[in-house]
């Protein structure tokens, strides 16, 4: 059977009411989980997999795909309009979305989110479709020495997120990378930091962390601010906010559309590589943007390039997860790794029989997750002029919420009172962190990339065997990464030296007027 027959066979499979009424389920639960803070789009397909045991194998994967992705984007609702990410791909969103909503432009961040998120995960749709075989050839060129570069290259973002503060924020990401320490060693198998405490041998949960860090510091913002007389996250009347469209103007389109393009790409090479996942895609998309505008002083502060760039990224990631997954059977993310198994329940194996023997299966479910990122687009934008009265609903109604959503999510992760208590701990530091002007994005950026690094140093020690230089040199692929991790440690010195030169020392200005 020639690839155009095997599609036209897929979509007919695919234009069924078996296949579009669970495509359609799957859309909108995936973006009500993902707006939930807590819970992750791993939950939410783990959840349903048992679901898809007695359904035919391209529905029940069509559904899974669609939770995932729209998972992914219903995290940036929450990011943009409360500061509180649903998912942990969200985090970068909530830098920019948050700022642009307190200016009145709560409904333009989450246009803006809503369009990203379809154009990356639309974009890496088609790469999926058309070139997921070659692509995937790719992640076999990496071994442990690269994930470890590749993961001390994430590290070097820390220092373009520092804000005004360069020295405060790499005090935030070594933070960071202690917590990340926590836990039972990989080598030794003794447990370190834990002071005795049980729960504490499996390491810190990044999910609560994030929760406490983001959700509950703003928390306490809020109730101060409430003592202060701010009633809502932002003055006015419904009728005020929704005032205008989602859509971005054309020369907003303008000005994001090459940072969609080249984030969306970004995420998708990010994403065949097994083991990265969609909050570090969406990380390096956003640093990546932030040294290539013209304008780097703005994110932080609500600039749309920052929204674009994490969004088109994190969804784009989705589907270059699903490239080594389909193809190589080696999950590209925890998600991918559940579905994994759900497929493999099915009765599909993944490799070359999956793309000729189950062609009209796998095609089925690659069109299914296409057409699902259209769909979550266009739901996205017919519902964002409600969501965005989220940001008008009175503090004393909505922090109680916040508390109550974010105390479910961190529970529900491991059904752990343990896991509540690391969330308000870390409710406690990003609080003070804030007020004390640390950057919170290093510290959870640490805890991602710190217990990847060290992974895979322990595994490059094992495999050199004493020889370190020598099995480096014999590896083009690090050397290419390390001169990229060299590049990015200096970047954001030099960046700050020419802006200097070129503006002005504001001392020196100020002294002259």
């Amino acid at each position: 059977m020639s690839l155009t027959q095997m599609l036209l066979s897929a979509a007919a499979q695919l234009f069924t009411w078996d296949c579009l009424s669970v495509l359609i389920i799957g859309v909108v639960a995936g973006m009500i989980v993902g707006a939930l803070p807590g819970l992750s789009a791993s939950m939410a397909v783990a959840l349903l997999v048992p679901l898809t045991f007695k359904m035919d194998p391209a529905p029940g994967l069509v559904m899974l795909t669609a939770v995932y992705t729209s998972a992914i984007y219903g995290g940036s609702v929450t990011a943009c309009l409360i500061h509180t990410p649903g998912t942990p791909a969200s985090a970068a969103t909530a830098m920019d979305g948050f700022p642009l909503t307190k200016k009145g432009k709560g409904l333009k961040a989450v246009g803006i989110s809503t369009i990203s998120s379809m154009i990356g995960g639309t974009l890496s749709a088609v790469a999926l479709l058309v070139i997921a075989p070659q692509l995937a050839k790719v992640s076999l060129w990496f071994s442990s020495l690269e994930y470890f570069l590749l993961a001390c290259f994430g590290l070097t973002i820390i220092g373009s997120m520092s804000g005004e503060n360069m020295v405060k924020g790499l005090i935030s990401g070594a933070l960071g990378l202690l917590f990340g320490t926590v836990g039972m060693d990989l080598l030794s198998g003794y447990p370190r930091f834990t002071f005795g405490i049980i729960p504490l041998e499996s390491g810190i949960q990044l999910v609560p962390a994030m929760i406490g860090l983001f959700a509950i510091s703003q928390v306490m913002i809020s109730v101060e601010e409430l003592r202060g007389g701010q009633t809502k996250i932002l003055e006015g009347s419904v009728k005020d906010l929704a005032v205008g469209s989602p859509w971005p103007s054309w020369k907003e389109m303008k000005q994001i559309m090459p940072t969609i393009g080249f984030s969306s790409v970004l995420g998708i090479l990010i994403g065949i590589l097994p083991g990265t996942g969609c909050d570090i895609g969406s990380w390096v998309a956003y640093n990546s943007a932030k040294k290539r505008s013209k304008h780097p002083e703005m994110f932080g502060k609500g600039a749309i390039e920052g929204i674009a760039a994490s969004e088109s990224a994190n969804n784009a990631v989705t589907g270059g997860a699903l490239i080594p997954m389909l193809t190589l059977g080696i999950p590209g993310s925890g998600t991918c790794a559940i579905m994994l198994g759900g497929m493999m329940i099915q009765g599909l194996t993944p490799g070359y029989e999956l793309f000729t023997k189950q062609g009209e299966i796998t095609y089925a479910v690659i069109l299914g997750f296409l057409i699902a990122n259209v769909l979550m687009g266009v739901l996205g934008m017919l519902v964002a002029k409600y969501v965005v009265r989220i940001c008008v609903i009175p503090n004393a109604i909505l922090i109680p919420l916040i508390i109550g959503l974010a105390t479910i999510g961190a529970f529900a992760i491991q059904n752990s009172n343990f896991d509540v208590t690391i969330m308000l701990l870390f409710g406690l530091i990003g609080y003070f962190a804030r007020k004390l002007g640390f950057a919170t994005a290093p510290m959870i950026l640490g805890m991602i990339l710190g217990p990847m690094a060290e992974k895979n140093w322990n595994q490059v020690l094992l495999i050199c065997r004493g020889d370190l230089v020598g099995y480096f040199f014999s590896r083009p692929i690090s050397i290419v990464l390390f001169v990229m991790v060299v590049i990015g440690l200096f970047t954001p010195v030099i960046m700050r030296f020419f802006s200097k030169k070129t503006i002005g020392d504001p001392d020196v200005v100020s002294k002259e007027d």
